[in-house]
């Protein structure tokens, strides 16, 4: 469904789709694939509050780029410095994270294409967010937001900040994204390495089984 709502970004060779790891991942892949898209990742790590890791004080991602929630920063005892030591510790999983992921393979150029941001859910909205903003500084052509998921505020945000937005379903009463797949196992590192691999060999070219028409 998230495929159909992108068809006319098929077959273009300005277009890009990146997952956000790591669940972002095998989502992405699927609509790379049918979309006739190359696929890459774009790292973002969420800066989680010592001792409450599920509240999110901001997120950086590939490029330097660190943005803040700053309700949560004002209720932070000791903000600034105890930011500093999470923004550290998750700069070196970025890193590594990029090394690991790509195998070797160059980053993408992303100057002047459009991208396909691609994560399987939205819940606050802030490793998105992160993302959006990092790849305002790439000087790309334009950017869509693409999930499957995510609550009609935290979309409607989207829809400001991001230059095309598609959520397919944006239920009134939505929890977490996991409540929304049949499947939400974790993902590991080596099943996103992998899906990288595969779509680099496969190629943008080969598509899928199913077809899409503009």
């Amino acid at each position: 469904m998230l495929s159909e709502n992108l068809a006319k970004y098929a077959d273009r060779d300005d277009v890009i789709v990146l997952g956000l790891p790591r669940g972002g991942v095998p989502v992405a892949y699927e609509v790379a694939k049918r979309l006739r898209a190359p696929l890459d990742v774009f790292i973002v790590r969420k800066l989680g509050v010592p001792g409450f890791e599920e509240l999110a004080a901001g997120a950086i991602a590939s490029g330097g780029v660190r943005v803040l929630n700053q309700d949560v920063m004002r209720a932070l005892p000791n903000a600034e410095e105890t930011i500093e030591a999470v923004t550290a510790r998750e700069t070196a999983e970025l890193e590594r994270r990029e090394h690991t992921y790509r195998d070797g393979r160059p980053a993408p150029e992303l100057q002047d294409r459009i991208v396909i941001l691609v994560d399987d859910g939205l819940a606050t909205g802030a490793t998105m967010r992160a993302a959006v903003k990092a790849l305002r500084q790439r000087g790309v052509a334009k950017i869509v937001v693409a999930v499957p998921v995510g609550p009609p505020d935290t979309c409607h945000e989207f829809e400001h900040e991001a230059d095309e937005t598609v959520c397919v379903s944006t239920p009134e009463f939505f929890q977490a994204v996991g409540q929304y797949y049949e499947d939400f196992s974790q993902i590991g590192d080596e099943e996103v390495r992998e899906l990288l691999a595969r779509a680099a060999q496969e190629g943008p070219a080969s598509g899928g089984p199913e077809q899409i028409n503009d």
